[in-house]
């Protein structure tokens, strides 16, 4: 469903104290995600709803939430047009495609859209 949060990134210095926090907290448990370019533990809520904390990248402090779109290149035109920043579609062979953004206050967030034929 568009609008729809589906995917949050936690950014963390120390991973490993990351996953004990929050898998204290809500009783997440965590698979790490095989081909990530960097260290990246996934986390489901709900069926349609999950996660990953991931090792921090550069100032980047905050979760970032990811919202379902329709169309990948639609959300990320529809972006542009309103004033905000969004990066080119990128892969997630086999899962879809997802485009980190920004809004016109700088706040970070990213797009998904679900496509099980995606490929690199």
């Amino acid at each position: 469903m568009a609008g729809q949060i589906v995917h949050l990134e936690i950014p963390a210095g120390d991973t490993a104290q990351a996953r004990a926090f929050w898998g204290g907290l809500f009783g997440w448990e965590f698979q790490a995600f095989e081909g990530s370019p960097t260290e990246y533990h996934m986390f489901q809520i709900s069926e349609n709803q999950g996660g990953a904390i991931h090792g921090a990248d550069g100032d980047r402090r905050g979760p970032r939430a990811f919202f379902d779109v329709d169309d990948i290149t639609t959300g990320i035109a529809r972006v542009k047009e309103l004033g905000g920043e969004a990066s080119d579609a990128m892969p997630v062979p086999s899962m879809g495609w997802f485009s980190t953004c920004s809004d016109v206050e700088g706040n970070d967030f990213g797009l998904w859209q679900t496509d099980p034929n995606a490929t690199m």
